[in-house]
Formats: structure tokens, sequence, C-alpha cells
């Protein structure tokens, strides 16, 4: 592939340019905040009637938020970059382009998805408000500069001399970070990548000497504090590898998602004995947990859940459906969430309930008195089984109520959000990156016409996005990291990084696949396999509708 002769900003003059488009674009954000806020304010109040009335509009800002808030976080990896000492072509060659096409979208249109695609008009602005970003001099540089072809095709052509699995472009991470990463991808490369595809096409559970290998790792109990048996990291670290293995396959990085989660309601509701007795058995991997939240024909409305719980004595006696488990039959503990106040229809009534659990196998799946299930089969995310579970009387002793006090299962639940939107993000982060492997190396290996397909440009330019966005969605999704691990509020962010995650997951797979032809079709491409397992990312942990509707939410409700 020949490409024209492209000269990438210096550090300083693109560091200078990154910093003065994210403060018009930050300028944009603040009119497009105040135009839809006009549209649904009622009385000095945000009216939740003409939020849903004005959805396109509410979601639109969402977008454009995340779009100025991942502009923020890649003129900051630049940052990060010139200090790490690793600032080079191909990271400015990202960057240009980054700031080029987000840019350009701001200004023309951000694709929600396919065919919902919301303008500056749908905002409630103006041409005048467009050319107030437009015409700022870095801005109109980055237009004009930023995501051109031969940008595109230099970024491919130095993407084409990686060796191995890498990631396209320095991540900017400190080297204990980066050594963790290489140890995860090792891991993965030996124990999980060879047999994803075989675990995918069979539907088989993950072998459990694998789980035994993450475990060994420290994988479920990377956030647990040393003195539950954990190793006391952060967020960041649970960034690594989530992307890492699921890079590999998206139900080995999902494993730990369950003890995360359960992890995180423990300590941060749970009483101390509670702590002392689940969380070592969790961090050592002896205790497997699952998260069972979901009802039929509830979804995201948590408020309406109705499976009850009623103490008998010194237990609770559980009745009622669950759907969309994953991973209960050979889950040890289950983060119940149910209805122990029958009087109260709404979040004050839910309660969280540590209940305990004999593993079962396909033959018996739950072997427990009082509940039953059979599978969901699905496209993707396989591994771990999702299933349908019904209670009748299941027992849970009383002393594994969560925090030892009813109703405050909502509140407990919602302090574990922003981890588990962060981590999710990551999972997106890995799938994308998996689609790239594969769409790059096809792309270099399957000759037509004479040529590679890598040397076509609309093949170089499918692959030099996908690089591109995946960076961009890594910086705002470890930002995002950084900010819970200094004990900051990060929800939006978090939103913000699962929102653009899931969308950067699915386009990477689908462009891949394009680039695959019909082999892409056939089941026996791994290609087929992540195309199926990025598909979920935009509907678990808050689909992508709901998450624009709460990032919209707080940035209305906190615009004055």
């Amino acid at each position: 592939m020949t490409t024209a002769d492209t000269a990438p900003l210096s550090f300083d003059v693109l560091t200078s340019k990154c910093g003065d488009a994210v403060a018009a674009a930050d300028g944009f954000l603040a009119r497009a905040k105040a135009a839809v806020g006009d549209k649904v304010m009622e009385d000095g109040r945000v009216s939740g009637a003409l939020v849903t009335k004005e959805q396109r509009a509410c979601h639109g800002l969402a977008w454009a938020a995340t779009y100025v808030e991942a502009l923020r976080e890649m003129a900051g990896y630049v940052d990060r970059l010139q200090d790490h000492g690793s600032f080079g072509e191909i990271e400015a060659l990202i960057v240009e382009i980054a700031f080029g096409e987000y840019l350009s979208e701001l200004v023309g249109g951000i694709p929600m998805s396919q065919g919902e695609i919301v303008r500056p008009v749908d905002l409630g602005l103006s041409r005048d408000d467009v050319a107030l970003l437009a015409d700022v001099p870095a801005v109109a540089w980055f237009l004009d500069n930023g995501n051109t072809a031969e940008n595109r095709a230099a970024l491919v052509e130095h993407m084409q001399k990686v060796e191995g699995v890498h990631t396209i472009g320095d991540c900017a991470l400190d080297e204990t970070f980066e050594a963790f990463r290489e140890e995860m991808r090792r891991f993965a490369e030996a124990e999980v990548l060879p047999h994803a595809h075989e675990w995918h096409l069979a539907n088989d559970y993950i072998p459990l000497d694998v789980v035994a290998k993450m475990a060994e790792f420290g994988v479920f109990g990377l956030t647990i504090p040393e003195e539950f048996g954990g190793l006391g990291l952060g967020k960041e670290s649970m960034c690594v590898v989530s992307e890492e293995l699921s890079r590999a396959y998206i139900g080995v990085g999902s494993l730990g998602t369950r003890s995360e989660i359960a992890a995180e309601l423990i300590l941060g509701g749970g009483t101390d004995a509670q702590k002392e007795k689940w969380l070592p058995l969790i961090a050592a991997g002896e205790v497997l947990p699952t998260a069972v939240f979901t009802e039929p024909n509830t979804g995201s409305d948590l408020a309406s859940l109705k499976t009850r719980a009623v103490k008998d004595g010194d237990v609770y006696k559980v009745t009622g459906n669950k759907t969309w488990i994953t991973h209960p039959v050979r889950a040890d503990l289950m983060t119940l969430l149910v209805r122990t106040n029958p009087e109260e229809k709404g979040y004050k009534g839910l309660s969280m309930l540590l209940a305990e659990k004999p593993r079962g196998d396909d033959a018996n799946p739950f072997p427990a008195e009082g509940m039953s299930g059979g599978e969901i089969e699905v496209l993707g995310y396989r591994g771990m089984k999702e299933f349908e579970i019904a209670f009748d009387g299941f027992e849970v002793k009383a002393e594994n109520l969560l925090g030892a006090e009813e109703g405050q299962g909502f509140k407990q639940l919602m302090q574990t959000f922003e981890s588990a939107r962060i981590q999710t993000a990551a999972r997106a982060i890995g799938v994308a990156q998996s689609a790239l492997d594969l769409g790059l190396r096809y792309a270099q290996e399957r000759v037509q016409f004479g040529e590679a397909l890598v040397n076509f440009p609309r093949v170089a330019d499918k692959l030099a996005m996908m690089a591109v966005e995946i960076m961009i969605a890594r910086q705002l999704t470890y930002f995002s990291a950084r900010e819970k691990d200094s004990g900051r509020r990060c929800d939006l962010e978090a939103g913000m990084a699962k929102l653009l995650g899931a969308r950067v997951a699915w386009a990477a797979a689908d462009n891949a696949l394009q680039i695959h032809g019909g082999n892409g079709f056939a089941l026996e491409y791994a290609i087929s396999r992540v195309l199926c397992d990025a598909r979920i990312l935009n509907i678990f942990e808050g689909a992508a509708e709901i998450q624009a509707q709460v990032i919209a939410r707080r940035l209305l409700e906190g615009r004055n």
C-alpha cells in the first residue's frame, strides 16, 4: 500500500491543538445542554414526561457529552504518552484521526446506532452554534487534516509492522499494569484462545481447570482488600484483566464480573461477619458467585421486582421467577434481589440476600429444594450459560440478609453500578480488539485480484477506524477506573465508557466480518463468534437507550 507523504504533528503542536479543540467542544456541549434543557424543564425542574417525549434530543445530548469527554481523555492520553516517553508517530496518527472524526460527528451528526444519527438541529442548536465550534482554528484544522485518507493509510501501514498480538499504539499505562497485561495475555493465548471457538460452537462450559488457573492468578480477588485474601488492587487493574481475557473469549473475561459484583456488594453493604466469611472464599475462587436480579417483564425496571422473600424463623423463604441469570448452575452463591416488604411497591421494599446453593451440572442443574430452571439458548456470550430460574419456597439463612437490614437492597446494588459499567466497557474493548486482530490478519492473508485485501483503501479504512475507536474507548474507560480508584463519583463517566465501548465493539465486529466476506458468515471462522459476542454489549448492564437516558438526566439535572 502506498501512502501520501504524511507528517504527524509534534507533541507540542498536537497537545496545543487538542486543548483548544476540547475547550471549543466544551462550549458546544454547554450550548447543547442549555437547548435541550429548555425542551425538558417544567417549573424549574427536569420533567420526566418531557424527557421521554424529547428522548431523541436527550439521548443525543448524552452522546454529544460522551464524545466531548472522550476527546478530553484523548488529549490527556497525549500528555501521558509524553510523560512515559512513548509518544510516537503511530500514537500521533491515532489522536489526529480521533479528533478529526469525533469533531466531524459533533458538527455533522453522531451515530447513536445504525439508522439513528443525531444532528445538532435535533438538540435545538442553530447553524451559528455549529459554526462557533467548526470555525475555531484548532477544530477547523482537525476537520480538514485529522481523519484523512492519508492518515488512515499511514496508520494501517504502521499496524502491519506490529509483531504478534499487541495493541495498536501505546496504551499509556504504568509499568505495573503493562506487566499485568502481558501476564494475562500470555495466559489467554495459551489457555483460552486456542479453545474459545470450540467452546462456543459446542455451547460448552469454560473448563473448571481454566477457572482454577484464573484463581491462581488472582483474577477473582483483584479488588478485594488484602486483609480478606485479595490483591487489594484498584479498578484499573480490573480493566486490564477484563480487556485481555475478553480479547481471547468474552466468557472468560466475564467470569470475574460475578465475583467483582458480589465482592463489591459485600464490601459496601455487608456485616463484618459476612465480609470475613465470604470475601476470602470469593478471592480464592473457592466460591463462584452469580447475580440474580432480573425478572421476566421487568428488564431495567428494578423497582417492579416481584420475587418475594418471607422471613420464617431463622430463614427467608423465596418465591418468584428470575431470568437472564448468567452461570447459575456452577455458582455456589447467589446475590439475590428480592422484595421483603410487599407493602412497599418501589425500591424501598427490596433486599439483597447472599443465597447459598449447591453446584449443579447439565444433568441436574439445580440440586436444591425449592429451585428449578431452564437454559436460555443464546447467540453468543457462551461458556457460562444463561438460565431462567423459578423459586418455590427456596430457603436462605436469615443471617445471609446483606447488611442484616431489610429494605437496603436497591441502595446496595446501586453502589456497584459504576464498577459494573467500567468492567463491561473493558470487556467491550477486549471484544473489539479481538475483532481487529481477526480482521487485520485476514486482510493481510487474503488475496483478491492479485492484491492482499489490506491494500484496498476501504478495507484499510475499516481497520484504521477500528484501531482509533478502540483507543478512544480504552482511554475513556481507564479514566473512569482511575476516577473510581480515587474515590470520586464516576457514574457519569462509567456510563459514557459503557455506552461508547459497546458501540465500538459492535462496529468493530461487524466491519471485521465484512472484511472476511462470505467466510465471515461461516461458523468455522472465529469472527462469527466475536460478532455474536459483541451484540450483547449494547444490551446488558443497562441497554444503550437506558444508559443514554441516565446520562442525559444526570447532565440536565446538574446543568445549573
